[in-house]
């Protein structure tokens, strides 16, 4: 290396050292290069203990499919990912917020990554607000012309019925006064629990709005927002029956596809379209909350394909690409719509299931396994087959944050997989990791 291209790169070294971004330059192997020191603050939480060696090995428990994204890049340079959103446990766990990191990872050439890295904890937080602040905003200014109006009680019950409610949903008087409002939600989408759950939050919070498929007096659907507010002032031991709900229903079917893109976009795993771990940890911290205020049965299912390991190699990667959108659609078709399906990463996803108990938990899963056994994914005239192996978990007062309560189910899950596989276990006090065969 001649003395100018030196001095250029003890330049860019300096930059790198120095950058207010963490940065981290790897091998494509993810073997690192050189990382700076505020890279490595962000890292060395998630790194075991304490080894920072290797990009893959150091995000393994936050971003799984970070290996298989850069292998399956085909380019010889670009980007493989940008500001993919990792969710850091907090640590201890139950004492501190959990952390939210952003990753932009860009192939430099065929032997070398550059991994960008920062702490986007606080302004996922306002996005999040401000989103919320668009919706209220949107609800409020936009021309109210397939609207429904009407008040409710302290458990969501419709107190009273004027035109607009027939006009938008088809319901008489006799029919939803007295009702809970989540007769406007299909059958499995919402559930009088959840209804009342909702009227709490909009206690705490001020309102609520909802975007999704509502329902008709006849069945058929439109696609709707439900934004409710209180019109009691909120306050300690105020008594129930002095509490009171607007509702607005609005047919948004106009703006259906933009919003489920955009959904799409931030919530949805990438390969099956699920939940992705975000929107997933979202949304269990939201029903452990929920739980904690009052509880009730709540359970999480873990869910695992059988020897993936051995479907990649056997098959190819796009046959196991494929058996894993098909457990997608199985997963999708067996879980109620109000159900939380997500992928957690790689082979592994979770169900989330509120007010399920651990015997209706457990029927689901092996009726689950059941169904994934009797079927074949078919690719490229190859007919693959597969099962699951399942693990169950309830909610109770020693879970302390959903990585403790999804622990559980993992440690079934290997129960499962110990015992044979293609099967359901549920956990139970003094469960142990269990040592398992390769191929998992």
């Amino acid at each position: 290396m001649d003395t100018t291209l030196e001095d250029d790169y003890e330049a860019l070294i300096q930059f790198l050292y120095i950058a207010p971004i963490g940065l981290v330059q790897t091998r494509i192997d993810g073997e690192i290069l050189m990382v700076n020191p505020l890279c490595a603050q962000l890292l060395m939480p998630l790194a075991r203990n304490g080894e920072l060696s290797n990009l893959y090995k150091a995000l393994e428990s936050v971003a799984p499919d970070l290996r298989t994204a850069v292998q399956s890049f085909e380019g010889a340079h670009g980007m493989v990912c940008d500001g993919w959103q990792l969710r850091v446990p907090a640590d201890p766990p139950g004492k501190l917020k959990h952390t939210i990191l952003s990753l932009t990872l860009l192939k430099l050439d065929e032997g070398r990554l550059m991994a960008v890295l920062g702490d986007v904890t606080h302004s996922v937080q306002r996005e999040r607000e401000l989103r919320q602040s668009q919706a209220w905003i949107n609800s409020i200014v936009t021309g109210l012309t397939d609207y429904a109006l009407m008040t409710l009680d302290d458990q969501g019950r419709v107190r009273d019925w004027n035109k607009s409610v027939q006009r938008l949903t088809a319901h008489s008087s006799d029919a939803c006064v007295g009702q809970s409002y989540a007769i406007f939600y299909p059958p499995d989408a919402l559930g009088s629990v959840g209804a009342v759950d909702r009227l709490r939050e909009v206690d705490r919070s001020g309102w609520s709005l909802d975007e999704g498929w509502r329902q008709r007096a006849d069945g058929s659907r439109f696609w709707g927002s439900c934004l409710i507010a209180p019109l009691h002032v909120a306050g300690e031991g105020l008594a129930d029956d002095e509490r009171a709900y607007s509702l607005v229903v609005r047919d948004v079917s106009d703006r259906r596809e933009a919003t489920e893109a955009l959904r799409r976009s931030v919530s949805c795993d990438h390969l099956t379209g699920l939940a992705n771990r975000r929107t997933l940890f979202e949304a269990c911290e939201l029903e452990l909350q929920r739980w904690r205020r009052t509880p009730r049965p709540l359970a999480l299912l873990l869910i695992d394909a059988d020897h993936f390991k051995r479907v990649n190699d056997d098959f190819g990667h796009a046959a196991g690409d494929a058996v894993l959108r098909h457990l997608a659609a199985g997963l999708s078709a067996t879980f109620r719509a109000m159900d939380i399906v997500a992928r957690l990463g790689g082979e592994e996803f979770v169900v989330l299931l509120p007010g399920c108990t651990e015997d209706a938990a457990a029927a689901v899963a092996q009726r689950l396994c059941l169904s994934v056994a009797e079927q074949a994914v078919s690719v490229n005239g190859a007919s693959v087959r597969y099962t699951v192996s399942i693990g169950v978990a309830m909610m109770d007062s020693a879970v302390d944050d959903v990585d403790a309560f999804i622990e559980r189910a993992d440690l079934a899950m290997y129960r499962a997989k110990a015992a044979g596989r293609n099967r359901v276990e549920r956990w139970q006090p003094g469960l142990r990791p269990a040592a398992v065969a390769t191929s998992s």
